[in-house]
């Protein structure tokens, strides 16, 4: 729409105590309505303002954005006082306004929402929090009983699906596990790098990059990629299949959700998350490596040795079992969330968004407590 087109409201003086409101353009919602505060701030600048009136012989086309402007002129001069002249405006105009002021609201007929004090607001926060914790609690005693059949040979699923999620799971996930643990490791490096030169130490970049990745940041980082990629495919799988009632199906044809379509998804993720870890670890000694021959002019057999003499199996072998950790809570807040997916596709985003930040904050807490375990037993 052009720019002569769009509805412009001038303020003048008509006379020492009238004001003249000239209406120009198209006054149309889609075209936007003029802000207020031009006519506000006159009005409140001038003294004497007794009487408004409007000139719209220069309107081309309105709707209700032109009645909703003059009713909120309407209100505001009754409050200050002042008579408005309402004669210049369109015929169909002036009848909407009539009608809109013919019936004056009644008072006490709007619903008024009372307000909560902090104590109920904190109760009701409580009671949630209690009932997320209960909901938990059942899944994961469900899982067991899921899993417990499945070590009795009892447990009902297709042996394709757990074979398809573990190739979801596992190949299909090393690129962008290759792309992030080259590049943490790289970013150690550079860090350790920068600190390091300053003592003449910098050989020690391999073992930091070596250490880190092994006992850290390769099952953290493969954590948290998983369960941004994988625990979110999860959670979006199971509440699509909530919405369209496939698990209701499912329950009457008597088979069990957590045997035929949760169990499959956590054996294939904590099956595949300490090969990607084991995988994300040499990448980001890769990494590492990168910076130390290039940056710090070390040779490529001098960075593998001091990698070699700094690491050992048990340092592997911690990391992998945080892997191992890691896998099952993912996988178990994926589908967790997925289970408890309501019954709109609206419901399907935010149980992936849920599945996301609740597999965060389970890597991230049950890492410190097995670094704590880690520390306490001396490995």
């Amino acid at each position: 729409m052009r720019k002569s087109e769009e509805a412009q409201v001038h303020v003048s003086h008509a006379t020492s105590d009238t004001l003249l409101l000239t209406l120009k353009g198209s006054w149309k919602l889609q075209s936007g309505i003029p802000p207020f505060t031009e006519i506000e701030k006159t009005i409140e600048s001038s003294t004497g303002i007794q009487q408004l009136t409007f000139d719209s012989q220069h309107v081309t086309s309105w709707d209700s954005g032109l009645v909703t402007f003059v009713l909120r002129v309407l209100t505001y001069c009754t409050q200050h006082r002042i008579e408005v002249d309402r004669t210049d405006l369109p015929e169909g105009v002036q009848r909407l306004v009539s009608l809109a002021l013919a019936v004056p609201e009644q008072q006490g007929t709007r619903r008024l929402i009372p307000s909560e004090s902090w104590l109920a607001r904190f109760g009701k926060e409580v009671m949630v929090t209690l009932e997320g914790a209960n909901a938990m609690i059942a899944f994961v005693g469900d899982a067991s009983l899921a899993f417990w059949a499945l070590l009795a040979g009892k447990a009902r699923f297709r042996r394709s699906d757990l074979s398809l999620t573990i190739q979801e799971c596992g190949i299909q996930a090393l690129p962008i596990v290759s792309l992030i643990s080259f590049l943490v490791g790289l970013i150690l490096a550079f860090v350790g790098a920068v600190q390091l030169q300053q003592f003449g130490a910098h050989i020690y970049v391999a073992d930091l990059v070596g250490l880190g990745m092994a006992r850290e940041m390769g099952a953290m980082m493969t954590g948290i990629i998983m369960g941004g990629r994988t625990g979110a495919a999860f959670a979006a799988q199971l509440g699509t299949m909530r919405v369209n009632q496939e698990i209701d199906a499912m329950i009457t044809l008597g088979l069990s959700p957590m045997e035929f379509l949760v169990l499959p998804r956590m054996l294939a993720l904590s099956l595949m998350m300490p090969l990607l870890c084991l995988y994300a670890d040499l990448m980001g000694i890769l990494g590492g490596m990168v910076v130390g021959v290039t940056m710090l002019d070390l040779g490529f057999l001098q960075y593998f040795n001091q990698t070699q003499a700094s690491l050992s199996l048990m340092d592997f072998f911690l990391g992998l079992v945080k892997s191992m950790v890691f896998g099952v809570l993912v996988a178990m807040a994926g589908c967790l969330r997925g289970m408890q997916c309501g019954n709109s596709s609206a419901a399907v985003g935010i149980a992936a968004t849920s599945a996301v930040v609740t597999s965060i904050v389970f890597i991230v807490v049950s890492d410190s407590i097995l670094t704590v375990i880690y520390n306490a037993i001396g490995v």
